[in-house]
């Protein structure tokens, strides 16, 4: 009989807690079995094992990052609106290490799910780039080279790749400001001749 309350959603989000604690890589149904006091075989009434857990912690992630970049940009445009967005995608990725890790692969062939939960936030990133006038044919291009520049500061941070003692926020804001000017840029680049 399944515990009271123990429901697919619960043992997502107690997945979740799980891989920020411990790490995405070591995310296993024993842990979250443990946590929520149950035996394995318990939870495969609620996830297809570990793999199906897996999917589900990417799919709630980036639904929360999607929220997370939503109200961040909301009433926001231009610059101040891209600084907002680079601004909670950091935080995001610090808060929950373990759900952003979750949502560095694609989803697989087929799962249309899947796919738009993790377009979520690049609609946000979209609506963005509208505002600032990008053209739609510039703006994959775009949120790709934010994205990768984002990640690649995140992931050097989260990581302590940053060794040296001057101050990360103030090289976070020149990041920033230069993603700022790439997408003010392309937007010029994208007006009509």
């Amino acid at each position: 009989m399944p515990r009271a309350g123990l429901t697919p959603a619960a043992v997502v989000e107690e997945a979740a807690r799980v891989g920020d604690a411990a790490g995405f890589d070591r995310l296993s149904l024993a842990a979250v079995a443990k946590r929520l006091n149950v035996a394995v075989p318990s939870l495969y009434k609620h996830v297809d094992g570990l793999d199906g857990l897996r999917r589900a912690v990417a799919v709630a992630a980036a639904g929360q990052l999607a929220e997370a970049l939503g109200r961040a940009a909301m009433g926001r445009s231009g610059p101040d609106a891209v600084r907002a967005l680079a601004d909670a995608y950091r935080a995001f990725a610090r808060a929950h290490p373990g759900r952003y890790a979750a949502l560095q692969t694609s989803p697989a062939p087929g799962d249309a799910e899947a796919a738009a939960a993790f377009y979520a936030p690049v609609e946000v990133f979209q609506a963005v780039l509208r505002g600032f006038g990008v053209a739609e044919d510039a703006r994959v291009d775009v949120i790709r080279a934010v994205r990768s520049a984002l990640h690649g500061f995140v992931d050097l941070e989260t990581r302590g790749g940053f060794g040296l003692a001057d101050d990360v926020d103030r090289s976070f804001g020149v990041l920033v400001e230069g993603l700022v000017d790439l997408v003010a840029g392309r937007a010029a680049g994208s007006a009509p001749g």
